[in-house]
Parts: C-alpha cells; structure tokens; sequence
C-alpha cells in the first residue's frame, strides 16, 4: 500500500504546484461582486439596492454605507423567517437545502442558519485547499493511506418539508466526497447515531479495527472520545492503539488552552492543525507548519469585513453598534484585534459571527482567533477578552503545575455590594481557592492594564471555585449541547451564572 501512499501525496503536491499564490485582497473583491451579481435580484437585493452598489466607483465602500449590520436575531427577524413560510430568493437565490442548527454559547433553542448549494460546494473547495496543504507538512508517505476520524454532530439528519436540519459538522461529513468514504470514520452507520455518548461508546468498541492517521473536531469531545477509548481497551495513552495517529485538526474554539491535557493522551507528538469551520461557512485553515495562525478562505463564498474591537463598538448583548467602522482586507493591521463580519452564499449579509480574530500575517491573510464578543468582560471596565482569560489560564497550569480543561467567569455582586471576577476552573489542583486567586489577579494585573486600572477601582477582588471538569460537560448536557460544534460559555451574565451556580451546587 506504499505505492497508493506515494500516488496521493504526488496527486497533493502537483495540485498544490499548480495552484498559484492567491492574492488576497484581489479575491476578496471578486468574491463580493459575485455575491452581489448573484443576490441582485432577491429580495434583500433589491430593497437594498445591490444594482446601485454594482454600478459604484468603489464597490466595497458603498456596500458598507448601504447594508447595516446584522446579527442571526436581527436578520431572521426581518429576512430569515420568509423562508420558513415558504418564500423564496429571500437573502439568497431560491431556497436553501440545509439548515444549520446552532444553539453557539448561549441558552437551549437552537438557531436555524441557512446553508445553501453553493455554500456546500465552497466548504468542499476549502477542504480541499486544506488537503492539498499537507504537502506543506512534514507527514509520511502511509499517512496518506489511513482512516481519518471525524467527530462531530449526527449525520442523520431531520427531514423538515423541503429541506434538511442538522449542525454543520453533521452536514459536511454527508457531504463527503465518495472517494473520501473508503478513509472515513467512524462511518456512516455510527456517524447517524444522535445520541453522543452512544456514538462514541460505539467508537470505542470498534476503535481497534481502525487504522486512525488523523482525528478531526471540537478539542474538548476529542479529549472525552480519546478518553473513552483509553478508557475502555485499558491502555496507558492512544498511540498503543492508533499508532499511526501523525494529524489532530483542532477547529471551533482555539487549540491552546486544551494542548496541555490533550497532549497528555498522546504516546508521541502529533502535528496540529487549525481550522475554522462555523455554522456559517468554512472561514479559514491552517495552511502551513511554521505558523499555528489560519489562512482566511478568502476565494470560497465569503467576503470578510473587520470592525477594531472597542468597547465603544458593541452593545451589553455582545451585538454590535450600526455607527461601528469597518475596514476591508487591504486596510486591517497586524496584531489588531478585529470583530469579524461575513457576507456569504448562503445569504447572510454583514453578519456578526460573534468571534473576534486578530492577523498574524496580513498579506498572508492569516488570523488567530482571539475570543467572542459577548465573551469581552468590561462590565467594571476591564476590559478583558477571552485570549487574555487563556493566557491566565495558561499561566495557572505552569505556577500549580496542572491541567484545566475548562473554565467560565462572571463580574458578580457580592454580598458586600462589591463587584469581583467570579472564576470556575474545571481542574484538579490541591492549592486552596485563595491562593488561586491570587496568583490568577497578579497576572491579570500584570498582563491588562485596563484590568489593573479596574482593580483599583469598581472591580473588588477575585474569587475562584475549583470543580471537577465533569461539571462542565454536565451543564453543556443539560443544555442539550453535548457533542458537535459545542463552544463552552467563557463569560456569563449574572442571571445565567446564577443558573450555573445552582447547578453546580445541585446534590
């Protein structure tokens, strides 16, 4: 099987020396006029004028001036909710074949995000420019001839009158190409199973009858399904049972504050990739080894808008204020976080996807992602974001010498009348929750100036409350988000943390 290893990687390597440097900015110009061109004669085309904008001297600048931002709410509420009664050519031409159920970090009701055709072709064309840049990484040559475990949501997806309802993740794996299922696993049969602790006990079972090369999915539910296979054939790490396990592409959440116990579970080092699939399309992919940063899909039916984060640009609710500037690829900066916006094939316009990302490269078009935007505390002014609560987290597993898999935080009202950061860690660490506490503020101090200002000011103290790690998976279960592109909540309005806390507390 050597020689089928050699033929795929020598496939890889002309398609990737064939493929010519994208110019970024140039794409994203084509992109957007193509959006336009399409959508003009729908509905959201044509109350907004998308002929006017064609006929501009400077497409995006009009485009920006004319359309106002939207976020899921804001759009269902005025466009979204005619395709459920039936209307068409809506935001998009005719109707969508797919919805996305995304129920992202806040309550139980899920949001039905519109995934059309074409939004289905550009996810498949961005997973194979994610394919083809393997080439660029460092992986043997029977890589390329093992099974690749993709754990996402069910593929069994719901039959509602002319259309299909599921999480994304579950959307693409029944979408995959029919070369692609001979590598595929768990396979269909055990992918269709919705119940998530189900599918993966099943996985366990059957884990030794794979040759695993690559696993795919949300860090937290790869820990718990690695775990479970460990777990169930009694090994010391998964490497006694996939030995040949070389790739984990990581997606939906930032890798790093999981690498520590992830790696844990391994027996030797894997490469990890980044990737950036949304509910709302496939927005960007880890391209090369010497960077863990993501190249924005820049070519595939998404053209990107970046707003400076500010507080002075998002309202309490985490959506973003009509009067906030938006600036295209060719103007953003490097090291600048940015909120991002998409307008795309699905007919989604100047969307708020939620995530805040910052570029590390700008003519590479590459990105981190740096936190949410309902997840930026500044309710006393400090103005902390999720990449800064990672550092701290970070900075709390070298100082206790520990892993924590999980964490949430609220600026609450005590007793006192006096605000203070209210930290759930879930971890394992024998220090008492004040001495916790007090490294995780002289850090926090040190690394935020704003939060030192705070410090000093409105915000009191720091209170930390250590608990098992289970608890977290508990609560996401209770919300019926177990599984699947699960983003645990970093931030919680104090109504919400209250509800977390009574279930903590709950016997």
């Amino acid at each position: 099987m050597a020689i089928l290893g050699n033929i795929i990687k020598g496939i890889i390597h002309l398609t990737d020396t064939l493929s010519s440097e994208t110019n970024h900015i140039e794409a994203q110009k084509k992109v957007l006029k193509d959006l336009l061109e399409t959508a003009k004669e729908t509905q959201f085309g044509t109350h907004y004028h998308f002929k006017d904008i064609l006929l501009s001297k400077n497409i995006e600048q009009t485009f920006s001036q004319k359309i106002p931002y939207f976020d899921y709410h804001s759009l269902h509420k005025k466009w979204w909710h005619k395709i459920h009664k039936g209307e068409e050519n809506v935001t998009w031409v005719g109707s969508p074949s797919y919805f996305a159920l995304s129920s992202g970090t806040t309550g139980k009701t899920s949001k039905k995000i519109p995934v059309t055709d074409a939004m289905i072709n550009a996810i498949k064309s961005s997973g194979i420019k994610q394919v083809t840049s393997l080439n660029n990484f460092d992986l043997p040559v029977n890589f390329f001839e093992k099974d690749i475990m993709m754990l996402g949501s069910s593929t069994d997806l719901s039959e509602e009158e002319n259309h299909l309802e599921g999480e994304i993740s579950g959307i693409s794996a029944s979408n995959i190409p029919f070369w692609f299922k001979g590598y595929y696993k768990p396979g269909e049969e055990i992918a269709k199973i919705k119940d998530w602790d189900e599918r993966v006990q099943h996985i366990a079972e059957n884990a030794e009858n794979w040759d695993i090369g690559a696993l795919s999915g949300i860090p937290a539910w790869i820990e718990l399904m690695i775990q479970k296979v460990i777990e169930f054939h009694n090994l010391k790490h998964i490497h006694e049972i996939w030995p040949n396990l070389e790739v984990y592409t990581s997606g939906g959440v930032a890798f790093k504050p999981y690498e520590k116990s992830f790696k844990a579970l391994l027996g030797k080092p894997v490469t990890v990739i980044d990737t950036y699939l949304a509910s709302e399309g496939y927005i960007a992919t880890q391209v090369r080894p010497d960077t863990d940063a993501m190249q924005l899909n820049t070519e595939n039916g998404i053209y990107f808008e970046f707003v400076p984060m500010h507080p002075d640009y998002i309202n309490e609710d985490g959506s973003i204020k009509q009067n906030a500037p938006s600036l295209t690829l060719e103007q953003v900066e490097k090291n600048t976080d940015y909120i991002l916006i998409i307008s795309t094939v699905s007919g989604a316009w100047r969307y708020l996807i939620g995530d805040t990302i910052a570029f590390t490269d700008v003519a590479k078009a590459e990105i981190k992602i740096t936190g949410r935007t309902k997840f930026f505390l500044n309710t006393v002014g400090s103005q902390l974001s999720v990449n800064k609560m990672d550092d701290a987290i970070n900075h709390l597993e070298e100082e206790f010498s520990t892993k924590i898999k999980e964490y949430t935080i609220c600026a609450k009202r005590f007793e006192d009348g006096e605000f203070y950061h209210s930290w759930y860690l879930g971890a394992e660490i024998k220090e008492n929750n004040n001495q916790i506490a007090e490294a995780l503020d002289a850090f926090l101090k040190k690394a935020n100036k704003n939060y030192k200002v705070a410090r000093t000011k409105a915000l009191k103290g720091v209170k930390v409350t250590v608990i098992p790690v289970q608890k977290f998976h508990e609560w996401n279960a209770y919300n019926k988000k177990k599984g699947g592109q699960v983003k645990m909540e970093r931030v919680m309005n104090e109504k919400k943390f209250s509800d977390w806390e009574n279930f903590v507390n709950e016997i």
